[in-house]
C-alpha cells in the first residue's frame, strides 16, 4: 500500500513537473517573439515599449501558475517559499547597493547560485520576483520592467538547468563547480546585456545612423547593425563590467554562499512531508 502511494505521489509530481515546464517554455517564447519581433516586422520609432503591457499581462499568470503548480506538488512547501522570498529581498536589496552604477550588478550572482542549488523552476521565478521586487524599491517601474524579468527569469532558469547537468558529474566541493558556475556568470552577463538592448534598439537612436534600426529592413541587415550597436554602446563597457563582477563575487563568495543555500535546501527537503514518505517507501 505504502508502495502504490509513493508510485501516485511521484505520478502526480511528474505530472506536474511536466505542466509547469510547459508552462514556462510558452512563457519563455512568447517572451523571445515580443524581444525579437523588431527583426522580423517593420515597427516605427514612437511605437517603443509598445510589447512591454503584453508581456506584463503574460508574465504575471505564469507566476501564478507556477507557484500553484509547485505547492500543490509540494515541491514549494512553506520553507521553500519563504526562502524565495527572503533570497527575492536579498538580491533587491543587492541591486539597490549597486543599482548598476557603470555595469555592477550584484543581484545575478545570487541568482546564478541559488538558481543552481534549488533548480530551474525556482532560478525563474526567483530572477523575475528579484527583478520586480528591486524595481518597486528603486522606482524603476517602466517599459523595461517585463523584459529585465523575463531575462532574468532566463538566468535562473539557465543556472537550474546547469545544475542538472553537473549533477554527480562534479565533485560539490572541487573547483571544476566553480568553474563552471563562473564561465557561466560571464556567458549570462553578455546575454543580458544584448536582450536588454534588443528591447529598445530600434527606439533608442535615430534612424540617420550606421547602427540605426531599418524598419521593414532586411533581416540580415539588421542583425548586423544590432550586432554593432551592441558592442559599441554596451558589451566593452557594462556588460563586461557586469561580467567581471559575476566572476569576482562567485570566485571569492561562491563556496560559502552554495554551503549555506545546501544547508537550507537539505533542511527544506527534510521538513517535507512528501519526501518523507518517498524516502520511506
Amino acid at each position: 500500500m505504502t508502495g502504490d502511494l509513493a508510485i501516485g505521489s511521484v505520478g502526480t509530481n511528474l505530472r506536474r513537473g511536466v505542466g509547469q515546464g510547459l508552462v514556462v517554455a510558452v512563457a519563455s517564447l512568447l517572451g523571445l517573439a515580443m524581444f525579437c519581433w523588431p527583426l522580423v516586422a517593420s515597427v516605427l520609432p514612437r511605437s517603443g515599449g509598445q510589447s512591454a503591457p503584453w508581456l506584463m499581462l503574460v508574465l504575471v499568470p505564469v507566476l501564478l501558475v507556477i507557484v500553484l503548480l509547485q505547492v500543490g506538488s509540494g515541491e514549494l512547501d512553506p520553507r521553500t517559499l519563504a526562502m524565495l522570498g527572503v533570497l527575492s529581498a536579498v538580491n533587491a536589496a543587492l541591486r539597490l547597493v549597486s543599482a548598476g552604477t557603470g555595469g555592477i550588478e550584484l543581484v545575478f550572482f545570487l541568482l546564478v547560485l541559488a538558481g543552481y542549488v534549488f533548480g530551474a523552476t525556482f532560478g525563474f521565478l526567483l530572477g523575475m520576483l528579484s527583478l520586480f521586487a528591486s524595481a518597486l524599491l528603486t522606482a524603476g517601474v517602466g517599459p523595461w520592467l517585463p523584459f529585465q524579468m523575463l531575462a532574468a527569469g532566463w538566468i535562473g532558469l539557465g543556472a537550474g538547468m546547469l545544475g542538472r547537468v553537473l549533477a554527480g558529474r562534479v565533485d560539490p566541493r572541487g573547483r571544476a563547480e566553480i568553474a563552471a558556475l563562473a564561465i557561466y556568470s560571464v556567458v549570462v552577463a553578455y546575454l543580458f546585456g544584448a536582450l536588454m538592448n534588443l528591447w529598445f534598439w530600434p527606439f533608442a537612436i535615430g534612424g540617420d545612423t550606421a547602427v540605426s534600426y531599418v524598419p521593414g529592413g532586411p533581416l540580415v541587415e539588421n542583425l548586423r547593425r544590432f550586432v554593432v550597436f551592441t558592442l559599441t554602446t554596451s558589451t566593452l563597457t557594462w556588460d563586461t563590467v557586469r561580467a567581471v563582477t559575476n566572476v569576482v563575487a562567485v570566485l571569492v563568495l561562491g563556496r560559502p554562499v552554495l554551503g549555506t543555500l545546501r544547508r537550507a535546501q537539505r533542511r527544506a527537503a527534510w521538513a517535507d512531508p512528501a519526501a518523507l514518505s518517498l524516502s520511506r517507501g
